[in-house]
């Protein structure tokens, strides 16, 4: 349960917005067993925004609302509330323009404190909503967007893409006023160098809008001065969070095979490649810029001659590492298996190779960007679906830490704990303890108290796992070098007891997987799920036949029409 939650429309919009242009991308997308789009409780802490408030002055607005929350913001006393609410009266104006500002920080400032699944959306996201509904009033968000969201704030960019979600669709005369007003080239791009916020929070619209429109709507937001702007923001001189939103951007464009050519012949891969050298750079800003353009070169903007770098990392110290298998084509995984990233604007899981069923268990993650995540175990029943926003913590079979705003997950809801939010290159340390059925979480070896609800449901079958808001990064240690901060029990580690051959430690970078699958041969009237039994079994009530019956009972929904499942018939005639 977590950001973008109350609209579980965003999962299913997800699997169908990279509706891509080539029979590659197509399987790859098809392919894509999407992570996870959680549930996000919905409490609003906005102003009362009455009347009189409108005539305020947005420079006033501004400076009311431009304070970041701190770590203890729940203690601190909120703001009163207007009830949300979903439409506007027939006879009720819109709000007037000066406020959109004032609408967009309250949304940022609210975002921490969203943990009830049961409430309606935040009164400022709902307003800006119903701004949107026209070009006119689409402009203003967007451009509030670009002129207010803090460089500082963390969630800045993530609120960006959920607010433009919301919204909707913007009309062809929207993107072309839109692409005026902005007047985008090379020579933009180094104006204001010094006040990099105008600049990331661009590149954070212009990604968001590509990945949102695809297709030749978003080739026609490629203009010549677009592609200049965002590769001009790649170079050294830019502030390194300008640097990583613009190749963002850049591969949010790349899903559109025509852009993915413009950009290519750009040279942007020689770019990248000096780039790359930072993916391990103690800055952790610049090691973000490392990953994604490593992760750019082996993926979207090949460079000839280069080596890919699933071909060059030693593997040979790690024998248990982040599964690849059954997560999201939107999940970046490094080659190395241990590092995570996502982009996308879903939210999306992962899980670890090895599963433990007794003893005591450890492993660490350092913090790399310090947004939302929820990290912890899962189990062999947890859920991690789109459509359902299930993530790590998200059911009973599941438990997360999530220390950006300082909650315990567990079944959907959530608790406080008291350690501080974390930052960029903290360590959380994540003990399972099967003897005592507990599990204890560290920030920076600082212990919580045991949690131990899960038990209740499940003892076994237990995997480290992590669920990820946009633009988030970590990386997983699980033994395979010596830890920060080791508990002082007697423990196991994954490293020593897991084994993966050679092959099935190859991540393979997207279009040699995609070369693969093409050989894949795939024998008619096979289930559309596992690909490998007869499709024997019809579901009741809808009567779709697809699958067989090993599939079919791990499912609760219909695939293809989403009505629930009441009953499974297997087919006598289908049986050999």
């Amino acid at each position: 349960m977590i950001v973008f939650g109350w609209a579980v429309f965003l999962a299913s919009r997800s699997l169908g917005q990279g509706l891509l242009l080539t029979l590659e991308e197509h399987i790859a997308h098809f392919l894509g067993n999407r992570g996870a789009t959680t549930t996000m409780g919905n409490s609003c802490i906005c102003r009362d925004d009455s009347g009189t408030d409108d005539s305020v002055d947005t420079q006033q607005q501004q400076a009311e609302n431009s304070a970041v929350p701190t770590a203890d913001t729940r203690s601190q006393p909120r703001d009163p509330v207007r009830p949300p609410r979903r439409g506007r009266g027939p006879h009720e104006p819109r709000r007037k323009k000066q406020n959109v500002d004032g609408l967009v920080l309250d949304t940022l400032a609210v975002i921490r404190t969203l943990v009830d699944n049961d409430q309606e959306p935040p009164y400022s996201m709902i307003t800006l909503h119903e701004m949107a509904e026209t070009d006119e009033g689409w402009l203003d968000v967007v451009q509030s967007l670009i002129r207010v969201i803090p460089l500082e704030d963390p969630l800045g960019p993530a609120v960006i893409t959920l607010l433009l979600d919301e919204c909707p669709l913007p009309t062809k005369d929207a993107l072309q006023k839109l692409t005026e007003i902005l007047n985008l080239n090379g020579e933009v791009a180094c104006q204001d160098s010094g006040h990099p916020a105008k600049h990331r929070n661009t590149s954070a619209v212009l990604g968001c809008l590509a990945e949102k429109l695809a297709g030749p709507a978003s080739i026609g937001l490629l203009s010549p001065g677009i592609l200049e702007y965002l590769l001009q923001c790649l170079k050294l001189q830019s502030h390194p969070t300008v640097m990583l939103f613009a190749l963002i951007a850049l591969e949010k464009f790349a899903q559109t095979s025509e852009n993915k050519l413009t950009i290519s012949e750009s040279s942007i891969s020689d770019r990248l490649v000096t780039l790359e050298s930072w993916a391990n750079d103690p800055d952790y800003l610049k090691r973000q810029v490392g990953f994604c353009a490593q992760w750019s070169l082996d993926n979207l903007f090949l460079k000839e001659g280069r080596q890919l770098t699933y071909e060059k990392v030693n593997l040979s110290s790690i024998r248990a590492m982040l599964n690849s298998n059954d997560v999201s084509e939107y999940l970046k995984i490094s080659p190395h298996g241990l590092e995570a990233r996502c982009d996308a604007s879903s939210f999306e899981s992962v899980r670890c190779t090895f599963c433990v069923d007794a003893g005591v268990w450890y492993y660490e993650v350092t913090v790399v960007t310090s947004g939302v995540m929820q990290i912890g175990w899962a189990t062999r029943d947890s859920k991690f679906l789109n459509h359902e926003g299930y993530g790590i913590g998200d059911d009973e079979y599941s438990c997360a830490y999530d220390g950006c705003r300082q909650l315990i997950w567990y079944n959907a809801r959530s608790k406080p704990h008291i350690h501080p939010c974390w930052k960029e290159g903290d360590t959380v340390g994540f003990l399972l303890d099967l003897n005592e059925k507990q599990m204890i979480f560290f920030l920076n070896g600082n212990q919580l108290p045991p949690e131990k609800q899960v038990f209740s449901s499940t003892v076994s079958g237990f995997f480290a796992a992590a669920s990820f808001m946009s633009y988030q990064q970590c990386e997983f240690n699980f033994g395979a070098k010596p830890f920060k901060y080791p508990p002082s029990m007697k423990f196991s580690t994954f490293n020593d007891y897991a084994f993966l051959t050679a092959e099935e430690k190859i991540i393979l970078p997207r279009h040699r997987r995609l070369a693969l699958l093409k050989q894949v041969s795939i024998r008619e009237n096979c289930c559309s799920l596992c690909c490998d039994e007869v499709a024997d079994t019809q579901l009741k009530p809808c009567g779709h036949s697809d699958l067989c019956m090993d599939c079919a009972l791990q499912l609760e929904t219909c695939p293809l029409c989403r009505k629930e499942i009441v009953s499974r018939i297997r087919q006598i005639s289908h049986i050999s």
